[in-house]
């Protein structure tokens, strides 16, 4: 039986082996993995619904909360049920088109995060520096256009990956030692000469996220300015504690990006599955931990989401109250 999991029966398939090296632990990986996955979902979704049923948080930041919590949920929900059918049934096979949809809708909807991210920087800047222009420059309209320009982006320069690679040729060993189809893990099964592919790759990482780090920087740069210029120390901390919330998401998102990207490519020392864990944390701890941190650090979303769980809750508890 192991054999026939090990062996591609069809030429348009390939294996996705989950952690190698842990296979024998995959039921009990699978439990962080099933419980950081659900929470992601309950915080993301109830930020999606609280902002549209209440009309007071229909406002800029808070709609750009809702585009992060989109993209969290896509970027999650791209890895983890695949990785879950790996772990508790052995489902290892994949279609080379289901494959490369993965990859597609896995690096796209990463890349509207990182953009959701930029723009989350320059309401800061707009918030901060410019407060009395805040409502003329950053409306609704903008923040959907801004919307709008990054899911194109993403489409427009990630799209042309599974197309390079839908007309290449794979090996005879379509074995990819991941719980996802990465583009690098995909690559490395061409019998072709990878050189347009793997460039390319490279160049749209290093330009997009180079850009929207560069971006960020500045807008941080111009904050901090402003910052050093008020005399008021409540103020400085009042100034500085709006941002305290998207730098922790830029620290939990950046990082593990790039060490899996470079690892990808120049990692041939890490251990495989130290490797593939941590590349899996990126699309499990910050969905879970966004909603968390924003409804700790912005009260109007903790007040209206504590008004909804309570709704929910007290009606239960009125119920088992006897009489």
């Amino acid at each position: 039986m192991e054999d026939f999991n090990l062996t591609p029966s069809e030429p348009s398939t390939f294996l996705l082996m989950g952690i190698p090296g842990l296979e024998a632990a995959h039921i009990w990986i699978s439990i962080p993995f099933s419980t950081f996955y659900i929470i992601s979902l309950l915080g993301n979704f109830m930020v999606l619904f609280v902002v549209v049923k209440e009309q007071t948080l229909q406002k800029p930041m808070y709609l750009l909360l809702c585009n992060l919590a989109l993209t969290d949920i896509g970027t999650s929900t791209s890895v983890v049920p695949k990785a879950l059918c790996i772990f508790w049934f052995n489902l290892k096979s994949i279609t080379v088109g289901g494959c490369l949809t993965q990859m597609f809708f896995l690096h796209a909807v990463s890349m509207m995060h990182s953009g959701v991210l930029v723009t989350m920087a320059f309401d800061r800047y707009i918030a901060i520096c410019n407060p009395l222009r805040y409502a003329t420059t950053l409306t609704n309209a903008l923040i959907a256009k801004i919307g709008l320009v990054g899911l194109i982006r993403a489409v427009t320069l990630i799209l042309p990956m599974p197309v390079l690679l839908r007309r290449s040729s794979f090996c005879a060993n379509r074995i990819i030692p991941h719980t996802y189809c990465d583009h690098m893990a995909i690559l490395k099964m061409s019998c072709e000469d990878i050189t347009v592919n793997r460039t390319y790759g490279l160049a749209v990482a290093c330009v997009v996220i180079g850009l929207d780090l560069l971006l960020i920087a500045v807008s941080y740069g111009q904050i901090l300015r402003a910052v050093l210029r008020i005399s008021s120390r409540k103020a400085h901390q009042k100034a500085l504690n709006t941002c305290t919330a998207h730098l922790f998401i830029i620290l939990m998102s950046y990082p593990p990006f790039l060490f899996s990207s470079l690892t990808h490519r120049f990692g041939q020392g890490i251990a495989p599955h130290v490797h593939i864990i941590l590349a899996n944390l990126y699309f499990l701890l910050p969905p879970m931990l966004n909603p968390i941190i924003y409804g700790v650090k912005t009260k109007e979303l903790r007040d209206k989401v504590a008004k909804y769980l309570c709704g929910i809750c007290c009606p239960v508890a009125t119920d088992l109250k006897p009489e």
